[in-house]
């Protein structure tokens, strides 16, 4: 380093002698404040575009090297984003996404996540966020109500289902190791199904290192308290002495089915074993009167998750973790510091103390301000149209010869065939339909054979946006 290098660096040195330019706000900052909320609203207000992905060359070649050491300056990181990057990403919230399970944030709820990331509120803890803990707590509520649990019920919001199943099956063996005391089994496991998302067996055996014991499902892929007490009563006393928990779909994922609750529960309740509710997609459809009998049982679930970002119109990310009893949760969780003594040695609720997360977002709080703006009613309609348009697209596959529905639909995933086609036909036509700009459809598989679905939980998706779908297959 030469001696103008040494007078540079310490030029830079003597720029950030006080608050540094990053952390200042200007009329720079407030200028460009009003750019990103007029981009943010004009987002809300217009159709949102389906857009589509582009290759890691194609965004270079059009973004180029955005992050350098001394910036783009707001206006073009912003020009960049809405021109080039933003148009890279497939809009969840377009009403012909149909693929995966969609979203479909309301505009109270997008709106007001801005707030939140402006007002840095640290949500893992009463004493730094007790007011967000709070409202996500009165919004836990209504989810808890819906199910049936208790009044002790409760839990927090972590990032996605995943981390949610994750961290209500760690809650589960913490309990089942208590009760065994220094009697541990040569192996925790703990029973699913060939339908139980993938989130689950990874958590389980990549993450936990237990086993995991199929269950096998019925001729429609859901458990039932009968084929659960068979695999149970099948497994040699050393398997059976380290089962630990049960985990029961409210609505797959690729199917949209609901496992047989009611029986599970009771199986469970005889043999000692945790009870997990995955309805990270369909544990909405409690909200709705007309499939809420599909859910009978779920009261009596020891943790149940259900993702506010997928069908209770809540922006990314959230999942809602519910735990019957959450001292249990709470007693697994809570972790150890001197510098957190301060927080973790009182009565206060902690909503770090119910999840794998210490640092947290307020990740409830979009949630319940859309919950506090239109009343839980809203909700339950929005929810309820969702399926109507659901079924009215089941009506419209079976009214079609060369389409075939693989599954009555439980709640609003539709499944179907084309007949005479392959894989390869089904990708040509779901890339087909994103090129076009039409629709995001993708191809799955139904007992082994490929097949497509789409997943309906946008009160902005029509009958006619259906109809116009499948009318493509023909």
């Amino acid at each position: 380093m030469d001696a103008d290098d040494v007078a540079a660096v310490g030029s830079r040195r003597r720029a950030v002698v006080g608050c540094p330019a990053v952390h200042r706000f200007t009329a720079e900052s407030e200028r460009l404040a009003q750019q990103i909320v007029s981009s943010s609203l004009d987002r809300m207000r217009m159709d949102p575009p389906l857009d589509g992905p582009r290759t890691p060359d194609e965004l270079l070649a059009q973004a180029g090297q955005t992050v350098t050491p001394d910036g783009l300056g707001g206006d073009e990181a912003l020009r960049l984003w809405t021109d080039v990057l933003a148009q890279a990403c497939i809009s969840v919230d377009h009403p012909r996404f149909l693929a995966f399970i969609p979203g479909a944030p309301t505009e109270a709820s997008t709106m007001f996540d801005l707030l939140v990331s402006a007002s840095s509120v640290y949500a893992g803890t009463w004493l730094e966020g007790a007011g967000a803990a709070f409202a996500e707590n009165q919004a836990l509520r209504w989810i808890a109500d819906l199910a049936g649990l208790p009044p002790q019920a409760g839990g927090t919001f972590v990032q996605g289902g995943s981390g949610g199943n994750l961290s209500a099956l760690v809650a589960a063996r913490h309990t089942a190791a208590r009760r065994k005391g220094a009697r541990w089994p040569r192996r925790w496991a703990a029973l699913v199904t060939g339908e139980t998302h993938s989130s689950v067996t990874y958590a389980l055996e990549r993450v936990m290192d237990v086993d995991v014991v199929a269950v096998p499902g019925d001729e429609r892929g859901r458990m039932t308290g009968e084929a659960l007490a068979a695999t149970i009563d099948g497994l040699p006393p050393d398997e059976r002495d380290g089962l630990f928990a049960v985990v029961a779909t409210a609505g797959a994922t690729n199917t949209g089915t609901v496992d047989d609750l009611s029986g599970i529960a009771d199986v469970a309740a005889e043999h000692g074993l945790w009870m997990h509710v995955d309805g990270a997609y369909g544990g909405a459809g409690l909200a709705a009167l007309s499939v809420r009998h599909l859910f009978a049982g779920i009261e009596r679930a020891d943790s149940f998750i259900v993702d506010p970002h997928k069908w209770l119109f809540a922006p990314f990310d959230s999942c809602a973790l519910l735990y019957r009893d959450p001292e249990l949760a709470r007693v697994a969780h809570t972790q150890s510091a001197d510098y957190l003594d301060a927080v973790t040695q009182g009565h206060d609720w902690n909503p770090s103390d119910y999840g794998v997360h210490l640092s947290r977002r307020a990740r409830g709080l979009p949630f319940w301000f859309s919950l506090a703006t239109h009343g839980t009613q809203a909700y339950c309609d929005a929810v309820e149209s969702t399926l109507v348009v659901a079924r009215a697209g089941a009506e419209e596959i079976r009214r079609r010869p060369y389409l075939r529905l693989l599954e009555e639909p439980d709640l609003s995933v539709l499944i179907f065939a084309r007949e005479g086609w392959g894989q390869a036909d089904y990708d040509r036509w779901s890339a087909s339909l994103l090129s076009r700009g039409t629709a995001f459809v993708t191809p799955t598989k139904h007992h082994g054979q490929p097949c497509t679905r789409m997943a309906v939980v946008n009160p902005r998706t029509t009958v006619a946006d259906l109809r116009g779908i499948l009318a493509t297959m023909a």
